[in-house]
């Protein structure tokens, strides 16, 4: 989309988009039953940097849950062919529950090796339920500009958020940094995290750079 200068006496310019960095939202609430939620929520906990993770960091790998990992890889398969244009296929490495208690956030952080990452929002939200927090920058900056009240656009704004309900699921990549902001309502957020990789052939035959994964 190309924005035009439209003053009187002004020269007309153009800003156009040269990258995007796309989040991909869908609700698969239908494949998550009550009983598969209260597997998630009995999961052990242990504490986290701020809130709480699962002893268990191969969720999606437990029998219990094969409809919400077919669901998942659905969507991964979606995203990897409508979004990404690639041929290789994204699957689930590490998978792992989380819980913020009431007045927890989450702390700022991108995940390593994985190329696409999730949160998938299984069952009932606080109101409000806490954004989920993408940053544009995840390193040091010795200069920092900041944006005039009220003028921040697609092109500067230097954070955005996202507003998840139940059954959602996000992707993003994972070099993204990401965090939770506190929410205040009496009960629990619940959500599941994941990492992806891809599978199949990368890289090119005769350029000597092929790869199978």
């Amino acid at each position: 989309m190309a924005t035009t200068a439209t003053k009187a006496g002004a020269r007309a310019y153009d800003v156009k988009p040269l990258f995007a960095e796309p989040y991909f939202k869908m609700n698969i609430a239908d494949a998550i039953s009550p009983a598969q939620e209260k597997f998630i929520k009995g999961q052990t906990m242990i504490q986290n940097q701020t809130n709480q993770i699962s002893e268990e960091l191969y969720l999606f790998e437990r029998k219990e849950l094969k409809s919400v990992k077919q669901a998942i890889q659905q969507a991964l398969d979606t995203f990897a062919r409508e979004v990404m244009g690639i041929t290789q296929r994204l699957e689930v490495t590490q998978s792992w529950s989380l819980i913020n208690p009431p007045g927890v956030g989450m702390h700022g952080h991108t995940h390593s090796n994985s190329i696409i990452s999730g949160s998938l929002y299984y069952t009932e939200m606080p109101d409000p339920p806490g954004k989920m927090i993408f940053e544009r920058h995840n390193h040091y900056r010795q200069i920092e500009l900041l944006v005039d009240e009220g003028r921040n656009n697609i092109y500067n704004a230097p954070r955005n958020a996202i507003i998840p309900a139940k059954g959602d699921l996000i992707l993003f990549s994972s070099g993204l940094q990401h965090y939770v902001e506190p929410h205040n309502e009496r009960e629990p957020r619940y959500s599941i995290a994941f990492n992806t990789f891809v599978r199949g052939k990368i890289g090119s035959f005769r350029d000597v750079s092929e790869l199978r994964v």
